[in-house]
């Protein structure tokens, strides 16, 4: 015990051994789904189905275990949910990239968030941000969460003329979801310890007892490694001009993903000081950097820090402990494949809700009453969940945010680095066409 003390700090931050595990289950339970999601959707490059799935699960493990005993954060990482898509269907297919020269591409923007995140030039931006656009980033990932729970959950469906609306109450998967809501809240509402663990325990036993969704048939799978993946980048087209905006894209949503991750959970479990900043996000970013690099020799898309870490932070989770379990759980998915895999997405849904709703309390400090931060805050923390992607939040919000203060006049509050950052946005945009 002595020894963990002295590696996470344990006790100085408040925390226990038994609260960080729990903590580390938690977050991997409501994030395990990337296990069997990131092979279904990069399989559709011609990447083997198998071999993302041994490459999801090491990527995922190394970069969390750097991120928990050299960043000493409980955040945990994985292939980003979007990143992978944009990879399958908006680089190979869309722009008839061949897979393993999209590897390299993502390998390339690994390397550049590494020397972002080893210079100065990463703190500067983060901290030029508003305090405002900051806070709202924490409002806009709960809501974020909250309508990925919601759709997981099938309380929210599409619709062709409203775009979302109400999904079926009828259906006993969307009841047991919406009790397990009602359940999660009143075990937090009791202070019970725990409760997001035990609401997805509960509900995957109810799920897999009514026939809701199918119980593991074995419990252990031999595990499978990478072989096809395995160091298959195309290093020959690392200098093709048509390479470079694929590289830029991945690495702004990449930089400004992970930028309002750390700001976002750091803020909810206390790390921020009293300006805003997250001392030590240097070494955050760095693991989320040397995640991608690895991710990318062992065969998957961009790996980034997931939002998911909330629910590990909400149950207690303070120090690079619970990171560590998140990567030996994620390291043990290797053999124990059919168990993690058979929690259904009913169960961890309700988690991702209520912690949405606990991520609500930063929407307090804000000053409504001043409309040039209250407009930019606002657009920040809607743009995230309509736009499904927290950088658009961001990207919304700073640029707004410069937007009004040249419009009302306020021309010297804009620090040189908003100004710039803005500006180099929104030619982004102009350019990428939102890619």
């Amino acid at each position: 015990m002595e020894t963990l003390e002295r590696l996470f700090q344990i006790r100085a931050r408040g925390s226990s051994v038994g609260t960080e595990i729990r903590a580390g289950v938690t977050t991997f339970l409501t994030m395990a789904y990337i296990l069997f999601v990131n092979p279904q959707i990069l399989s559709a490059t011609g990447m083997p189905a198998a071999d993302v799935a041994a490459a999801t699960a090491l990527a995922s493990a190394l970069a969390t275990l750097v991120m928990g005993l050299w960043a000493n954060f409980p955040f945990a990482l994985a292939p980003g949910m979007g990143l992978n898509a944009y990879f399958t269907f908006g680089v190979v297919q869309g722009m008839g990239v061949p897979w393993p020269v999209a590897l390299t591409a993502v390998f390339v923007e690994g390397l550049l968030f590494m020397l972002l995140a080893a210079s100065g030039a990463r703190a500067r931006v983060i901290d030029a941000i508003p305090r405002e656009i900051k806070i709202a980033t924490m409002t806009g990932i709960g809501l974020f969460l909250a309508i990925i729970g919601f759709e997981n959950a099938g309380l929210t469906v599409d619709h062709p003329a409203t775009l979302v609306t109400l999904g079926d109450l009828h259906q006993p998967k969307v009841l047991l979801a919406l009790a397990g809501v009602l359940l999660m809240g009143a075990l937090l509402a009791r202070g019970v310890r725990g409760a997001v663990l035990i609401g997805i325990v509960v509900l995957t036993l109810a799920a897999w007892a009514a026939g809701l969704a199918p119980a593991p048939q074995r419990l252990v799978a031999p595990p499978a490694l990478p072989r096809e993946t395995l160091l298959a980048m195309d290093l020959s087209q690392v200098f093709r001009a048509s390479l470079l905006p694929v590289i830029l894209a991945f690495l702004f949503v990449d930089f400004f993903d992970t930028a309002g991750t750390l700001l976002g959970v750091g803020r909810l479990g206390g790390f921020l000081d009293r300006e805003g900043r997250l001392p030590g996000a240097g070494r955050a970013f760095f693991a989320d950097a040397a995640g991608t690099t690895v991710g990318a020799l062992l065969g998957t898309s961009t790996v980034t820090t997931y939002i998911e870490s909330a629910t590990g932070v909400e149950e207690g989770g303070r120090t690079g402990l619970t990171a560590v379990v998140v990567a030996l759980l994620f390291l043990a998915a290797l053999f124990l494949t059919p168990l993690f895999t058979a929690v259904p997405a009913l169960a961890t849904a309700p988690a991702l809700i209520v912690v949405g709703a606990l991520m609500m309390r930063g929407a307090a400090e804000l000053d409504w009453t001043r409309m040039e931060q209250a407009v930019p805050a606002f657009l920040t923390i809607v743009a995230m969940p309509f736009t499904y992607s927290i950088a658009t939040g961001i990207t919304a919000g700073v640029v707004s945010w410069v937007a009004v203060q040249l419009l009302a006049g306020r021309a010297r509050t804009i620090h040189p680095v908003m100004g710039t950052l803005a500006a180099a946005l929104v030619l982004y945009h102009a350019l990428a066409g939102g890619a």
